[in-house]
């Protein structure tokens, strides 16, 4: 049963109503103005309420979507981490070629700039193709090089391209020398050899073989080997490598040191063919 406050409430209401009803129409009016007053803070609210659900309703993204935009995002980072990455190799081969033309303008010969386009895939680093050939001026036997130093020989010509020895081939042994200080200190003494591959129990790629040097000879590590210019086949002065150690051969006939080649054959990639 409804309590006493309820009676009172839904009297009071009652009696309300029919006051509304009989009052003169100018008070009525201003009767049903003063409870729109008092309930439109209610209206506004619930209006707000609606706006603010539209808006959530259109902020949330489909699951789906959201993973269609983050896999985008994804393959255009991909992108841009690729060209940044081709941007890089082309500074450096753009400094890598600047260096080259700076080296053919300081040595008067002829070059022929290459590209290294192939490698030996049984044993690559003893040869390598370039993309030169007979009708870029190649023949056998011509000079290949680059700034760090002798790269090997032309073995083989073809049309637009030929196959080099590299420094180390049992097909491509190099006259060279060693300039050391003589027992005056006044000038300066070669000591020649030839370099050969490396013989020993663990075959370094990096590492050959000078052979045939005087017993006499004061081969140190760090001297600092060139080829000689002998055999008719490289020019003279330009750099092989260093040497590591030395040691006596045939019970002291003559000396062998091993040397530390200035080139990185597994690194090549622009190589100066020496023209005759």
């Amino acid at each position: 049963m409804f309590k006493r406050p309820v009676y009172i409430a839904i009297i009071g209401a009652l009696l309300l109503v029919l006051v509304a009803m009989n009052l003169p129409p100018r008070a009525a009016l201003r009767l049903k103005m003063a409870l729109a007053g008092l309930f439109l803070p209610l209206f506004g609210l619930g209006s707000a309420s609606q706006n603010l659900g539209a808006k959530a309703r259109q902020a949330v993204v489909p699951r789906q979507t959201l993973a269609a935009q983050n896999e985008q995002l994804q393959q255009e980072n991909q992108v841009l981490r690729l060209q940044a990455q081709q941007n890089a190799e082309l500074l450096k081969e753009n400094a890598r070629l600047s260096e080259l033309l700076a080296y053919t303008k300081q040595h008067p010969r002829q070059y022929k700039l290459a590209r290294v386009i192939g490698r030996d895939p049984a044993n690559w680093w003893r040869s390598i193709h370039i993309d030169r050939g007979s009708r870029d001026g190649m023949k056998i036997n011509l000079t290949v090089l680059t700034l760090e130093g002798l790269v090997g020989r032309i073995a083989e010509v073809g049309l637009n391209r030929s196959l080099v020895l590299l420094v180390g081939d049992p097909n491509c042994r190099v006259a060279a020398l060693v300039q050391q200080k003589s027992e005056t200190g006044t000038q300066t003494v070669d000591t020649t050899g030839v370099i050969v591959p490396n013989s020993g129990d663990i075959i370094d790629n990096a590492v050959v073989d000078l052979t045939f040097l005087s017993r006499h000879s004061n081969i140190v590590p760090g001297q600092t080997v060139y080829t000689s210019g002998q055999g008719g086949i490289f020019p003279k002065g330009i750099r092989i490598g260093q040497i590591m150690d030395c040691r006596e051969m045939e019970y002291g006939l003559y000396l062998e040191a091993r040397v530390k080649l200035a080139v990185d054959f597994g690194r090549l990639e622009e190589v100066f063919v020496i023209l005759p």
